[in-house]
């Protein structure tokens, strides 16, 4: 098991990293993980000391540690290729290339003004903000997606699209990518755990809190006794598929001894792929009738 970590991320973890991080698992008595979660611990922030110091540190095959990143001189290049390919997030600053100068600019009022609103806790000048940084980006997620939703809306009437349709394939794109990302960042670094139990929970949450909240507010706050209709009865079959794209998902997991791989990944996307062809099929009853012809203004 401390092979499987250290082979994971190699760059990142030592041999005694790894083995404290195993005898923190549930296969040790709670005493033992305690003592080793407060010795990881420690030995955390003694690195973060010494680096900010600027000291560096030797592994156990002799090369040197970059304590400031943690990367071995072997990958300092590809670290400074990383922040240069992202230098386009900051608004003064043009970067190299065609490609990621044409990003630059088009994406430059949006990094401008989340530049100028958001203070970027990273910095030692604004590292006791970062609860203001939370709840600024909180702030700003619910003003882009209320633009989202309100574009995803017109467009959809525009093009005579359902509100449905829409709303599992665009506004579910949409809403999904912060997950994506996340989900993609952890699994980098061998924590495919922790990637998938991400988008359990970020559809647990979508379900029960993202649905619940705004309910709940309009038939106790704004509108007391009032009731929230669903124009869709198509709505009953999305949600059979659902749950059979999540019980094949499991299956599929379970077949593939539990390992996040290409082949599953090709799995999955053929799964949504079969998903989003019929719950658009039976929106557009093709199947059996659940939705009315949409509305037309004639003018």
């Amino acid at each position: 098991m401390v092979d499987e970590i250290i082979c994971s991320s190699p760059p990142k973890y030592r041999f005694p990293e790894a083995g404290l991080r195993i005898m923190i698992t549930n296969k040790f008595p709670p005493r033992t993980r305690l003592r080793m979660a407060s010795r990881l611990i420690i030995n955390e922030r003694q690195r973060l000391l010494q680096s900010a110091n600027g000291m560096s540190s030797m592994t156990l095959d002799g090369k040197q540690e970059l304590l400031e990143n943690g990367l071995l001189h072997g990958d300092k290049d590809e670290y400074q290729e990383d922040n240069d390919a992202t230098t386009y997030l900051v608004p003064f600053s043009i970067p190299s290339g065609c490609v990621n100068q044409f990003k630059w600019a088009f994406s430059w009022p949006l990094i401008c003004t989340l530049y100028f609103t958001i203070p970027n806790c990273s910095k030692p000048r604004w590292e006791n903000f970062f609860m203001l940084t939370f709840i600024l980006s909180t702030v700003w997620i619910a003003i882009f997606s209320y633009i989202m939703v309100w574009m995803v809306t017109v467009i959809g009437y525009t093009l005579g699209i359902p509100d449905v349709i829409m709303g599992i394939t665009f506004l579910a794109a949409g809403t999904s990518v912060p997950d994506c990302m996340a989900s993609l960042i952890v699994a980098r670094q061998g924590l495919g755990d922790m990637a998938v139990s991400n988008t359990i929970g970020s559809n647990v949450f979508d379900i029960l809190v993202g649905l619940g909240v705004p309910w709940g507010l309009q038939t106790m706050v704004i509108h007391y006794g009032s009731t929230v209709k669903i124009n869709s009865k198509g709505l009953l079959y999305s949600v059979i598929l659902l749950l059979g794209s999540v019980a094949l998902t499991v299956i599929g997991v379970h077949v593939n001894n539990w390992k996040l791989d290409r082949k599953l990944g090709y799995y999955v996307l053929f799964l949504y792929a079969i998903f989003l062809c019929f719950s658009i099929l039976i929106e557009y009853n093709v199947f059996t009738f659940v939705n009315l012809p949409m509305c037309r203004d004639d003018f």
